[in-house]
């Protein structure tokens, strides 16, 4: 299965009915490339934000890709595993 790029993603996701201001979009990019994670990750840190928060929140979502990133998450399995497991947000 291949992983959607974070632009298809995003797109996907405003589809659906979420907006996102350009600031989001520009922390959203700004994240991938200061933490250099890869879009599955992106991806599910933008998902896991939303779920979480109801709304984009820059600062949340660029916290929780430097905890995936400092605990070796890799994949989207692993990000939901760990957040559960840390009890950081119940999805």
């Amino acid at each position: 299965m291949s992983v959607m790029t974070v632009e298809d993603y995003l797109q996907l996701l405003q589809s659906k009915g979420f907006q996102f201001e350009e600031d989001a979009i520009g922390f959203i990019y700004f994240g991938k490339h200061y933490t250099n994670a890869s879009d599955e990750l992106i991806n599910t840190a933008i998902e896991l934000t939303l779920k979480a928060q109801k709304k984009f929140d820059g600062s949340f979502y660029i916290s929780l890709l430097e905890t995936f990133i400092a605990n070796r998450v890799k994949t989207r399995k692993d990000a939901i595993h760990f957040v559960k497991e840390k009890e950081m947000i119940s999805i």
